[in-house]
């Protein structure tokens, strides 16, 4: 019988971790780091992946820094040769790589019949574009060795329909189903050792929803109150707390884990309101 820590155990293994210069990206980058995975730091921006990079090293963890769009092919495989030529092999891909687009929203007093289709298409491709394509690139390589875990970050807005993101809730929803597709097809194609799941994040405070959840003066605006108000353990969720579920979905105990959405929502998707 495999030991418990065996089963969790993610040492030596690669990732790529899209969108790593987030706030929940950079969380999952160093907790698969803490774990003793070898993380590709994959983000738009040079100089706060060197800084995601740093402070994975200060820990005695492994990181290279990997500037790319998530939306250019020609890009994200030459990080692929980068991450190979160091490292010789891709077993962990996180597509956090997401966000949203403001003029893609419907605000409280405005239709949705006006919404911009430019805004509509920007949010749609960075959510289901800019995870459809790593998959295909970091996926081919998991594919030659026929072993891998991609985890796709969907959202709570993909299930239960949520004011004001229709866009958002639109491409995440895409996310979960393009989750389950690949789970399919990778297996059959490739073997049941390459598998594709995703994680439904709850409420968790980032860079582009901070304003709509809480005031200047750490209160909560109304949108912020309704949805603890709805969410059983009563708060917004923490980075870190995410880290557990990605380890979990990357490790041999996920071995037989395959086209799944985990939430990690405090209660919020089980909750009636009532």
């Amino acid at each position: 019988m495999t030991e418990t820590r065996e089963l969790f155990d993610l040492s030596g293994r690669v990732a790529i971790v899209t969108g790593a210069t987030g706030v929940l990206g950079g969380a999952m980058a160093r907790g698969l780091a803490a774990a003793g995975v070898r993380v590709g730091v994959l983000g738009r921006r040079e100089e706060p992946a060197k800084k995601v990079v740093g402070e994975i090293v200060d820990s005695g963890g492994e990181a290279m820094a990997l500037p790319a769009n998530v939306l250019d092919r020609g890009q994200l495989e030459g990080v692929r040769e980068a991450v190979l030529e160091r490292w010789s092999r891709v077993d962990i891909l996180v597509n956090a790589a997401g966000g949203n687009v403001p003029a893609a929203t419907v605000a409280d007093d405005a239709e949705v019949f006006g919404v911009p289709e430019e805004a509509l298409r920007q949010v749609i491709d960075l959510n289901l574009m800019g995870t459809l394509l790593p998959c295909q690139v970091f996926g081919e390589a998991m594919a030659r060795s026929g072993e891998g875990s991609i985890v796709n970050i969907s959202s709570m807005a993909a299930q239960r329909p949520l004011t004001r993101v229709v866009g958002y809730a639109a491409a995440k929803a895409a996310v979960e189903n393009l989750t389950r597709w690949l789970a399919v097809e990778l297996s059959v194609k490739h073997g049941a050792g390459l598998r594709a799941n995703a994680v439904s994040p709850g409420f968790f405070l980032g860079e582009q929803n901070r304003a709509m959840l809480v005031n200047e003066d750490g209160s909560l605006t109304q949108r912020g109150h309704k949805i603890v108000d709805h969410t059983p353990a009563g708060r917004f969720g923490e980075p870190e707390e995410l880290v557990g579920t990605v380890i979990w979905l990357c490790s041999p105990a996920a071995r037989f884990v395959n086209g799944i959405v985990v939430p990690v929502d405090g209660g919020f998707g089980a909750f009636s309101g009532v």
